[in-house]
């Protein structure tokens, strides 16, 4: 899966690479086109300090994410966004690795896309709510009990860029920051409250406007 996970990111980003030479032919993007579809290989980061005082840390890792939006108008849009893939963190302490854990999230957002349609060069943020979910949590404990960690949920907030490369076909790249903390439960029990999730993501890819 790293593999693949590799090869998506290189692509991605070999796309954004060869755009130059193809915006700088005739761009018009023709408005009108109400659905778009983006697929991206994604960062995801957890927060570095999940524990203040506890000197735990969860590694990030890349994943493919994927994007359909409706477009209200040519500058406004409504985005549903998630990972079409795991993200796998590895837990560390001072001690070194205690476990691992994935995540997946999912969001809803509104956008809004500056500039005209047939622009090369059209910016965007975006303003929504998320749930991740939580899964397969390894992580060692003194008496082997399972630990859990309930879905953070929470506002996500988007920025990026779109990259015009002909009227169907854009590159994309965008960041965004998911808040949300977590319930630690220790043997089905919550043993820690407000655990912080907050990751942020960087993700390139291509999309393709209908």
């Amino acid at each position: 899966m790293l593999s693949l996970r590799t090869f998506g990111l290189s692509a991605a980003i070999a796309s954004l690479l060869i755009a130059p030479s193809a915006f700088a032919q005739d761009g018009d993007t023709a408005s009108g086109k109400r659905f778009s579809v983006v697929g991206s290989a994604t960062i995801l980061q957890p927060d570095s300090d999940p524990l203040p005082g506890a000197r735990i840390d969860a590694d990030g890792d890349v994943a493919p994410t994927l994007s359909a939006t409706y477009h209200i108008t040519d500058n406004i849009g409504v985005e549903l966004w998630g990972a079409a893939d795991k993200f796998n963190h590895r837990v560390r302490g001072d001690a070194g690795k205690l476990g691992t854990v994935d995540s997946q999230p999912i969001a809803l957002s509104g956008q809004y896309h500056f500039g005209a349609a047939d622009n090369t060069f059209r910016p965007f943020v975006g303003l929504g709510y998320h749930q991740t979910n939580i899964s397969d949590e390894d992580i060692a404990t003194a008496d082997g009990a399972h630990v859990g960690l309930t879905s953070p949920k929470g506002a996500i907030g988007t920025v990026g860029v779109d990259m015009n490369i002909t009227p169907t076909w854009f590159a994309r790249a965008d960041a965004r920051y998911l808040h949300g903390e977590a319930d630690a439960k220790l043997g089905g029990q919550t043993v820690e409250r407000d655990v912080k999730f907050n990751p942020w993501t960087v993700g390139v890819g291509v999309g393709a406007r209908f």
